[in-house]
């Protein structure tokens, strides 16, 4: 860990607005920015505009304490900012230990990293997952220093990693390797998934399954699929690797419509701005390249109905393992 920075916490003056009102401001931006054609009073006009995640992270760095620094500030590329896993702290100081402006900023720093649409939901899922410490329970790091180009915000916790960089991390989507899950009624679920906000996204991939013909079938339904371990689940193979399942390339054009409906589900729950990158680093190593797998070992119900399934490429990862829950793990970059 290197030693913070040893300069005194500085007020947010955004817009002339004290911290305070900056987050009660960002905070109703977020709640207002995708109501198409509110009426505004024009006095209110740049009040009710929504802050970026970027620049609140900027805002809740300058804030910390000392103390705070010292145990939640790393160098930019210290190897704890490449790190995920399904259920862990990126440090040992949780949100519920920051002051309620702070932790008032960390919620809309995460509400702005997802759509208008799946914002409240996944909220309600991370509050959820993390039983009694609910959304407080989660922890924050912060690597380098606004305003240097490198800089990155993490938010960890039970089924979830999020990152803000403001592009600081040169050709990867959303700032490296991120996860999410949900167990919404019991760790077990049964083959229907009820209640598990992101069970949308494996039936989205199935009706593709069911598109797909005999033979295309068989080079996409495999055994076992890579499991979980850690930050290496997500390691991506680089463009001289096979890769497992069936090549996009060689589905019909029909079929090739409903991958890109699989993606759009896949990154429906986060903002505009990470989901446009995503699809740009995968087309630009081509969605031919891609590959799709389902794993039969791996079902639950023996419904055929396949709980865990990836969509892979040379430099992406989309791995959604639905058993015995929803453990979803991404990594999606320009180059592996």
């Amino acid at each position: 860990m290197n030693t913070p920075s040893s300069h005194a916490p500085e007020p947010c003056t955004c817009s002339g607005l004290n911290r305070r009102d900056f987050i009660r401001h960002a905070g109703t931006g977020l709640a207002v920015a995708g109501l198409a054609g509110a009426a505004v009073a024009p006095a209110l006009d740049v009040a009710l505009k929504p802050v970026a995640s970027e620049t609140l992270a900027a805002t809740l760095f300058k804030s910390l304490s000392e103390k705070q620094r010292a145990s939640l500030c790393f160098s930019f590329d210290h190897e704890l900012r490449s790190k995920v896993d399904n259920n862990w702290h990126i440090t040992k100081s949780t949100v519920a230990d920051m002051t309620k402006d702070q932790q008032d900023m960390v919620k809309a720093i995460f509400d702005g990293l997802h759509s208008p649409e799946y914002r409240e939901t996944v909220y309600k899922q991370v509050v959820h997952d993390a039983g009694k410490a609910g959304f407080g329970g989660s922890a924050v790091a912060f690597f380098g220093e606004p305003g240097t180009g490198k800089f990155e915000f993490v938010f960890t916790g039970r089924h979830v990693t999020r990152r803000c960089d403001g592009d600081s991390v040169a050709g990867a989507a959303f700032g490296g390797p991120i996860f999410y899950g949900h167990a919404a009624k019991e760790f077990n679920e049964t083959a229907d998934h009820p209640g598990n906000v992101y069970w949308f996204q494996a039936k989205r991939a199935n009706a593709l399954y069911q598109a797909l013909d005999g033979k295309q079938r068989k080079a996409a339904l495999l055994g076992e699929s890579r499991g979980e371990n850690g930050t290496d689940t997500i390691k991506l193979k680089g463009k001289s690797a096979s890769m497992e399942g069936l090549r996009v390339g060689e589905m019909t054009p029909d079929q090739k419509g409903l991958v890109k409906k699989v993606m759009a589900d896949l990154l429906a729950p986060f903002r505009k701005a990470d989901a446009d990158e995503a699809m740009k680093l995968i087309e630009k190593s081509g969605m031919d390249n891609l590959h799709m797998a389902f794993f039969q070992k791996e079902n639950i119900g023996d419904d055929e109905t396949w709980d865990v399934w990836q969509i892979e490429g040379p430099a992406m990862l989309w791995y959604f393992r639905g058993k015995p829950h929803v453990h979803t793990w991404v990594h999606i970059r320009e180059t592996a």
